[in-house]
């Protein structure tokens, strides 16, 4: 049974109090690809799930880099539970932004997050700026279909409630559009697959949904962008999401890191083991300073004022981008390391090694990263390809 932590902790703090009973499951998740449906009750139980929800709403109102350092601590002990509710958590973060500033639905979705314990499942990663679907302008809002990828949550049976998701409409004045949307998953016309079956992160039930002709009134459309563009509501919302998500392919990495100089003990004396350690811890440490650099840029506070930038877009991607090649090194030389004993399942380090390469499949890739930097510093800007 997983006792309820103190709520005044920082919810880093709370996470770590109840990481232990989290990772007694994630062997046996990792092994049946099945969603980590005990650690999200621990999470429920510790008011995890509502960390980002202000705090006059009922919630802890944690910063981005308060929710960074939550989702980091969570993948110490289970790297899926760590990346599942990081797409809840930067969802609920966003939707903060919103309610800062007025903006239509947001309280409404805010006070169901603390007070019915919905979760908020994002399809961004697959979508981003280029969007999976199409919209269809009907009377009183669209029409919507498409095939989604990457719906972390969407497989648990008391998952996900609301799907943020985009669609591309072709509006006849202003060219190709992306609409951002509100998408009840228990509406008619979703379909939730059950195709989760991965390489890594398998706990995470991030199962297809299928959305076929699904009404969508206007006042659940949140943004109406530019197609292909990085413009400054994707910026505000890359600056709030992806942090929160790098934290726990940042966390993967130095549960790896733990295990592997747990099992460098006997053979502390090799001056090849020495120099491996070494090299883990200094690209753990670099990592860890570029994440800490990105949240700076993006001037997150207690009011949560982040605001639309290029330059800060950027070095959260480029930190984004350290962290996923310093995580697949370091989890590559834990492999080494520990030897034999860690290429078995069941091994920590086995399952980081594995779970870490997920991190490539967000957007932007470090060498799409690289393009986009060189692209800015050379003043060319426009679509993305």
């Amino acid at each position: 049974m997983i006792q309820n932590t103190e709520r005044t902790a920082r919810p880093a703090e709370r996470a770590a109090a109840i990481g232990p009973a989290i990772a007694e499951q994630a062997a046996r998740h990792d092994a049946d690809g099945s969603f980590v449906t005990e650690a999200y009750d621990a999470l429920r139980d510790a008011g995890l799930l509502k960390a980002g929800v202000p705090t006059e709403l009922g919630g802890d109102g944690a910063t981005v880099a308060e929710l960074t350092a939550l989702q980091r601590e969570l993948a110490h002990h289970c790297g899926s539970t760590a990346l599942a509710s990081s797409m809840h958590q930067h969802v609920v973060a966003f939707t903060a932004w919103r309610y800062r500033r007025g903006l239509p639905g947001a309280e409404a979705t805010l006070r169901r997050v603390a007070e019915e314990g919905i979760l908020l499942v994002s399809t961004g990663g697959g979508d981003y700026t280029h969007p999976r679907g199409e919209a269809v302008k009907v009377e009183g809002g669209y029409r919507v279909s498409g095939h989604k990828r990457f719906a972390s949550q969407s497989g648990h049976v008391n998952g996900g409630t609301v799907m943020s998701t985009m669609f591309v409409y072709d509006d006849p004045d202003q060219g190709k559009r992306v609409l951002n949307l509100a998408v009840p998953i228990a509406a008619k016309g979703v379909t939730v697959a059950d195709n989760w079956d991965t390489l890594g992160m398998r706990g995470t039930a991030s199962n297809d949904i299928v959305v076929e002709d699904v009404f969508v009134p206007d006042e659940r459309v949140l943004a109406n962008r530019p197609y292909g563009v990085v413009d400054p509501p994707l910026q505000v919302i890359s600056e709030v999401a992806f942090p929160i998500i790098t934290g726990a392919y940042l966390g993967v990495a130095e549960a790896a890191y733990a295990a592997a100089v747990a099992a460098a003990a006997p053979k502390a004396d090799s001056p090849l083991v020495q120099r491996q350690i070494g090299r883990m811890q200094h690209r753990l440490r670099v990592a860890s300073w570029a994440l800490d650099g990105a949240l700076a840029a993006i001037g997150d506070g207690v009011d949560g004022d982040v605001t639309p930038s290029h330059e800060a877009y950027l070095a959260v991607m480029m930190a984004k981008a350290e962290v996923a090649e310093a995580g697949i090194e370091v989890c590559d030389l834990a492999m080494d390391v520990a030897g034999g004993p860690a290429f078995f399942k069941g091994s920590v380090i086995e399952r980081a090694y594995r779970d870490i390469r997920a991190v490539k499949f967000h957007p932007l890739t470090p060498e799409a990263t690289l393009v986009e930097t060189g692209r800015h510093e050379l003043g060319r800007t426009g679509l993305l390809a």
